[in-house]
């Protein structure tokens, strides 16, 4: 009886051995284990270090954050400063505009007008200047039309 035990146990606890068979079956689907859609090893594709230094791919990149990093900076502030005004001076942003509207409320619902703003402006831009450029920038190294 301890010789079934330490033989169940020692092969309860070994790994199974690795199946060789690449092809798998599901229902009545027999599906590769083997992606076909990897490149060949002797295919490299684009040289993405020689595409970075570029000249066109550095101006890009210069004109995307010439963008971003001024909007991202003024909306950090307005909602710093819209965060700050609500803990800090809260006789202020009560003061009523109108009916039961007061500054609070007013700067609140400005914060999602903004956000919505900085959407439309980033979208513009970005179909405008940033997506042609990147378009030619994958013709040039790929040869073919982007996706």
């Amino acid at each position: 009886m301890t010789d079934c035990l330490e033989g169940c146990m020692r092969n309860a606890t070994e790994p199974p051995s690795p199946s060789r068979r690449t092809e798998a079956a599901f229902g009545q689907i027999d599906k590769s284990a083997r992606r076909i859609d990897l490149p060949v090893p002797g295919d490299s594709g684009p040289d993405f270090r020689s595409i970075a230094r570029s000249a066109e791919f550095l101006e890009l990149r210069g004109t995307l954050r010439r963008f971003t990093f001024p909007m991202t900076l003024v909306f950090v502030v307005w909602y710093v400063g819209y965060v700050v005004l609500a803990a800090y001076f809260p006789d202020l942003m009560g003061i009523r505009l109108f009916g039961a509207v007061n500054i609070g409320l007013a700067l609140g619902i400005g914060q999602f007008i903004s956000t919505l703003v900085i959407t439309a402006l980033y979208l513009r831009f970005a179909a405008k200047e940033i997506d042609p450029r990147v378009a030619e920038l994958y013709r040039n190294a790929t040869g073919e039309e982007r996706p």
